[in-house]
């Protein structure tokens, strides 16, 4: 019987088996993060503007007793555009809520840290982002279809714009999540492991 003599690209190892495949992984990874990065960065200007919109509402109404309903508005507006669109570009950058007692002790080393992220994107994030994105989809179409507007009076229109952010927000966190676990296989298995 012939000997059969195994190439180096047949050794089991997936590196080795598909490199042009963790090649291309590791471009989506860089190119859905980018998205994230790129919002970040735009929506990152909207907190000095937050800032100037609450000290001249704070100076108004302390100093000259003129309270303005719509500045009060577009106070809570800038500063949930900052929380949801903000979120997926905190996520890329590890500033997000994390235990780092446990995730930092020295028990845990790079490879189990990639797994810990790896499981709790796979199993967690992605999911939670999904719900999300699902179950506000209905609240802002309703938003749309009726024309809502703030109930108090003086109050910002449109409503439903800033009830869009919410599954927009949630579908960049969601693309982060997903390039998050693309770069955690390639670390756990692909060529650079």
């Amino acid at each position: 019987m012939p000997r059969v003599v195994h190439s180096p690209r047949q050794s089991g190892r997936p590196g080795r088996v598909w490199p042009s495949l963790w090649r291309q992984t590791e471009r989506l990874e860089r190119g859905l993060a980018a998205i994230g990065d790129r919002v970040g960065r735009l929506v990152a200007w909207s907190i000095p503007a937050m800032v100037l919109v609450v000290s001249y509402d704070v100076s108004m109404r302390f100093l000259f007793h003129r309270g303005s309903v719509a500045l009060q508005e577009l106070e809570w507006h800038l500063f949930s555009l900052v929380f949801l669109l903000g979120a997926a570009h905190t996520l890329r950058c590890g500033q997000h809520v994390r235990l780092d007692l446990c995730y930092r002790s020295r028990w845990l080393n790079d490879r189990r840290r990639a797994w810990i992220d790896l499981l709790g994107g796979l199993f967690f994030l992605v999911p939670f982002c999904l719900l999300v994105i699902a179950s506000s989809w209905n609240f802002v179409s309703q938003s749309f279809v009726h024309a809502e507007v703030s109930p108090d009076p003086g109050g910002l229109p449109y409503r439903w714009l800033l009830k869009a952010a919410i599954p927009f927000g949630f579908g960049l966190l969601l693309l982060q999540g997903v390039a998050d676990i693309l770069g955690n296989l390639r670390r756990l298995f692909g060529e650079d492991r």
